[in-house]
């Protein structure tokens, strides 16, 4: 359900989907193109959430910010099943992985990748096109040319799939 909070109305871009058992409250921006999977939960109730073009917000995510401030999603971002970034900043092509979490005021590259199950602290920064796991989140390497190729395509299926379920979703 897309929800309006005290006069703040999310605003859903062109092509994009999302899933009827998805909330999305008050002061939310989303690019075109993007998936919003079911049960994704994301609030701009006190605080802003700007997405990017061509972005996947996969099943039971949670998206949030602080006070008077802003959550960013960049361009062709996976945030992967049940994830939570709070109040940070998550660049153009990062892949988060499964459960991971990402907290206040981190920051996380261009095409950076954080494992399944990590937890980046506070303020962390992980640079561009590196590879994070653990709790906490610790550096083992860097993403190599193969993988971002293999990625682009799995973020193209997102699109299409965003496509599909706008078209093909029948409730039964």
């Amino acid at each position: 359900m897309i929800y309006s909070f005290e006069g703040k109305t999310p605003q859903i871009g062109e092509g994009s989907y999302v899933s009827p058992s998805a909330d999305i409250v008050g002061d939310v921006v989303t690019g075109r193109d993007c998936y919003i999977g079911p049960g994704a939960k994301i609030k701009g109730d006190y605080g802003s959430v700007q997405i990017g073009n061509r972005t996947s917000i996969q099943e039971n995510c949670i998206l949030h910010a602080r006070p008077g401030e802003i959550l960013t999603v960049g361009n062709e971002v996976t945030a992967g099943h049940g994830c939570i970034l709070h109040n940070c900043t998550i660049r153009d092509g990062a892949v988060i992985g499964m459960g991971a979490i990402v907290s206040d005021y981190a920051v996380i590259g261009e095409w950076a990748a954080i494992g399944e199950g990590c937890v980046v602290k506070q303020e962390q920064v992980i640079p561009a096109r590196s590879i994070a796991v653990g709790v906490p989140a610790k550096i083992i390497g860097a993403v190599s040319e193969k993988w971002l190729e293999e990625w682009k395509d799995f973020k193209q299926i997102y699109v299409e799939l965003a496509h599909r379920y706008a078209k093909g979703l029948k409730e039964i």
